[in-house]
C-alpha cells in the first residue's frame, strides 16, 4: 500500500508516460501542418467541455465529505468557468458560427466520464486520476499555444485558453496532494481505482485530440 500521495502519483504517471506521445494532433499543430479550421473545432468542443466540467467539479466538491477533497474540486471549478470565457477570442477569430457545429462523440467522451465520476467516484481516487493527467495536458496546451503563434499568426487573446492550462499552479498541486493523502491516511483510497481512473482519463484525453486529428489531417 502506497503511503504518500506523491509516491502514488509518481507510480501512476510512470504507468501513463509511454502513451503520452500517442497524441497525433499536437505534433501536427506544432509543425504547422494542421489546417487552420482545426482551431474552430477545438474552440467549439472545449466550450462544451469547460461548461460540463465546471458543473462536474461543483458536484464533486458538494458530494465530498472530506475537507481537502472539497477544496481541490471546488478550486478547479472556477478555472473551468474562466477558461470558458477565454475561448471567445479564438471563436471570433476562427468560427463565429461555432454553435452550428455538431459536437463529436470522441471529443465529448472526456467530460461525460468526469460527470460519471461526479456521481460515482471516490473523492481521493478521483483526485488522483484527474491530477495524474494534468502534466500531460499542460504540455499539450503549451505546445499548441506555441504552434498557434509560430505558424498560424494567433496572438495572446486567441491563445489564452491554452496558455491558461499550460501554466504551473503550485496551489492546485498542493490541494491535490492533500486530497489524495487524506484518502490514503483514512484507508479510503483504493489504488486500483486510482490507476483505473487515471488510465481512463488518459484514454479519453487522447481520444479527444485524435478524433480531431482524424478529421483534420495534416
Amino acid at each position: 500500500m502506497t503511503r504518500s500521495a506523491r509516491e502514488l502519483l509518481e507510480k501512476i504517471q510512470a504507468e501513463l508516460a509511454p502513451r503520452d506521445a500517442d497524441n497525433r494532433l499536437v505534433p501536427s499543430i506544432t509543425a504547422g501542418r494542421a489546417p487552420r479550421a482545426v482551431f474552430a473545432a477545438l474552440a467549439a468542443e472545449e466550450k462544451r467541455i469547460t461548461l460540463s466540467d465546471w458543473r462536474s467539479f461543483h458536484a464533486l466538491a458538494a458530494r465530498a465529505d472530506e475537507p481537502h477533497a472539497r477544496t481541490f474540486f471546488g478550486g478547479l471549478a472556477p478555472g473551468e468557468q474562466q477558461a470558458n470565457g477565454m475561448l471567445d477570442a479564438l471563436i471570433a477569430a476562427t468560427g463565429p458560427d461555432h454553435g452550428k457545429e455538431r459536437p463529436r462523440a470522441g471529443c465529448q467522451a472526456y467530460p461525460a466520464y468526469v460527470a460519471w465520476l461526479a456521481l460515482n467516484g471516490e473523492s481521493s481516487a478521483t483526485a488522483a486520476g484527474i491530477f495524474a493527467n494534468f502534466a500531460a495536458f499542460g504540455r499539450y496546451c503549451a505546445d499548441v499555444a506555441a504552434g498557434m503563434r509560430r505558424h498560424y499568426g494567433f496572438g495572446d487573446a486567441e491563445c489564452a485558453f491554452f496558455d491558461f492550462f499550460a501554466a504551473d499552479v503550485p496551489e492546485i498541486t498542493e490541494q491535490a496532494l492533500a486530497a489524495i493523502q487524506a484518502g490514503i491516511d483514512a484507508h479510503r483510497l483504493d489504488e486500483r481505482e486510482a490507476h483505473l481512473y487515471a488510465r481512463l482519463f488518459q484514454s479519453y484525453e487522447l481520444q479527444f485530440w485524435n478524433t480531431l486529428a482524424d478529421e483534420f489531417p495534416g
